[in-house]
């Protein structure tokens, strides 16, 4: 057992954003990426990763976390939306990084299309040599009910959610593929079934499939999707009764990612949600 932190946290009403996936640096409190309590200990020496939407939010503290754990991380962001956030994360991670490691790298791209995809994995497979570790974590999120989705909304949100996870596997399992690397890789996802499908096909590959399913936490596509009434009451619903913070998520992934903590586990989905039940 473990002491938890179980207390009502209200966020003020934040300035509205109009445009997706949100940006970090507008957001008051921050999003906590980082906590002073981690002790890092190489889990993920020589690896690299490759984190999509890495430049704030979960990405932001994953590729920190990452970091630390003495992996080359690389990320992706929205140009023109998301400047500023990666910038801020590039800074954190020269931070972060330790000696054996290479430099950090951002690449902008728009990951709802093929040609996107095939090119950011060209460019860190040929920056590094290699992607161990890839982290499936941009997500688009929208206010309303399904009645007032555009058939145009509808679609961004598949190709963005849905539709790049799948050609981002499939890209990156071919690139491991035509460079013969061996080693153990994993892959992190959110879609429960996908996940557990894909976990059972790449196995023989060598490759490992996980996700995580946080609950509420305090990201920047909270400030750019829900309402201001919807901010105020974030995180009240699960029994923690607070939002989590996504330092609080990215252990999820280090776990994950390392061979030697997690190497008998694929097709699963871990659930930092504040004590929420999940069955199936």
């Amino acid at each position: 057992m473990a002491s938890c932190q179980q207390q009502q946290q209200q966020f003020p009403p934040q300035n509205k954003q109009y445009s997706q996936p949100g940006k970090e640096y507008l957001m008051d409190p921050r999003p906590q990426f980082a906590t002073q309590g981690y002790t890092p200990s190489n889990k993920l020496q020589g690896k690299v990763a490759l984190v999509t939407g890495g430049d704030s939010g979960i990405g932001r503290a994953v590729c920190h976390y990452f970091a630390l754990e003495g992996a080359t991380v690389a990320f992706t962001y929205v140009k023109g939306q998301e400047d500023i956030d990666a910038e801020e994360t590039l800074e954190i991670l020269r931070k972060a990084k330790t000696p054996d490691a290479k430099d950090p790298m951002a690449t902008a791209a728009d990951l709802g299309f093929e040609e996107n995809c095939k090119r950011v994995v060209d460019e860190v497979v040929k920056a590094y040599g290699k992607i161990d570790v890839l982290v499936n974590n941009a997500a688009e999120q929208y206010e309303g009910s399904i009645e007032e989705i555009s058939e145009q909304r509808l679609e961004r949100i598949f190709r963005i959610n849905i539709f790049f996870s799948l050609l981002y596997e499939q890209v990156c399992i071919e690139a491991y593929e035509g460079r013969k690397l061996n080693n153990q890789h994993n892959f992190t996802d959110c879609n429960r079934g996908f996940t557990r499908a894909l976990a059972l096909q790449v196995l023989e590959k060598g490759i490992r499939v996980n996700g995580v399913a946080p609950g509420p936490i305090w990201t920047p596509l909270q400030a750019a999707s829900l309402t201001e009434e919807e901010i105020t009451q974030f995180g009240l619903e699960v029994p923690m009764k607070r939002a989590g913070q996504p330092f609080e998520v990215a252990p999820c992934y280090v776990f994950l990612a390392c061979n030697y903590c997690s190497s008998y586990i694929s097709g699963q989905v871990l659930h930092p949600n504040g004590c929420t039940i999940v069955n199936g």
